[in-house]
């Protein structure tokens, strides 16, 4: 078994393969990371309620994003899953794609595994990928393989919180599909604004890579992320793969 963990700004997203298949999903917030052994602890009780025997598991493959986690989860690896060997991507791992950035060793390592997980399921195609997190990224692969770059905007709790903490009379609120885009009260105006003002903007960018990359050529769009479900019934996503990433480093760990 093969354990693959995402470190993100919000959430550590950990997922255990058996060969290809995802037997176990689980989040951990990641600011309550803690010490190796709080984090490390968390990961056998979450095997234990799962009947997953730890010592199985033979490799732990990694991307990360929060730089200040990396020691900690690399530390709680080593205690709490000696025999697992440990792996972390980054944009020195030889991953079969063809980067085009200008400067590759600024790309998050989620980006490249939700690039590796989509070429794999979507050989040879264009490919439009929308990872709606923390920060919301739209990246574009052109023939399945050539990583051409993408485009960075605050994802919805981001763009809530921002509200929040700069207009002295919006407070927080739930972030879920308004029933209307005319919102007749302050909690359903900041609702529709996050909402709509996000999947126009997801529109417009998707829009202008097929003018500028894709031009008369098919291209498929595929969501992820824990927002990318309140968008599924807008016909702006081709697929949602909410483990994208897993996979991705699932097979970058066994192209190694």
């Amino acid at each position: 078994m093969i354990l693959c963990i995402d470190v993100g700004n919000t959430h550590i997203v950990c997922g255990v393969f058996s060969d290809k298949k995802l037997i176990l999903h689980s989040r951990y917030a990641t600011e309550q990371i803690g010490t190796a052994d709080q984090f490390g602890i968390f990961l056998r009780t979450i095997f234990k309620e799962n009947n997953i025997d730890y010592k199985k598991i033979k490799a732990v493959s990694v991307s990360s994003v929060v730089p200040s986690c990396n020691f900690t989860l690399h530390h709680a690896i080593s205690q709490y899953l000696p025999q697992a060997t440990y792996f972390m991507l980054d944009s020195d791992t030889k991953t079969g794609l063809n980067i085009k950035y200008k400067n590759p060793a600024e790309i998050g390592a989620d980006l490249l595994a939700g690039a590796i997980g989509a070429c794999s399921i979507f050989p040879s195609k264009n490919l439009i990928i929308v990872d709606l997190g923390t920060a919301t990224t739209i990246t574009a692969i052109e023939n399945g393989q050539d990583f051409l770059g993408g485009v960075i905007i605050p994802g919805m709790k981001l763009a809530m919180e921002s509200l929040t903490l700069n207009a002295a009379r919006l407070t927080e609120v739930n972030i879920e599909v308004p029933n209307n885009v005319l919102g007749q009260s302050t909690t359903e105006c900041i609702q529709s604004g996050l909402y709509h003002g996000h999947l126009g903007a997801i529109k417009e960018i998707i829009g202008g890579y097929k003018q500028e990359l894709f031009i008369d050529k098919p291209v498929t769009v595929i969501a992820t992320g824990g927002f990318a479900q309140l968008f599924k019934d807008k016909q702006v996503f081709d697929e949602i793969i909410p483990d994208l990433v897993l996979q991705g480093l699932r097979i970058a760990y066994g192209s190694l």
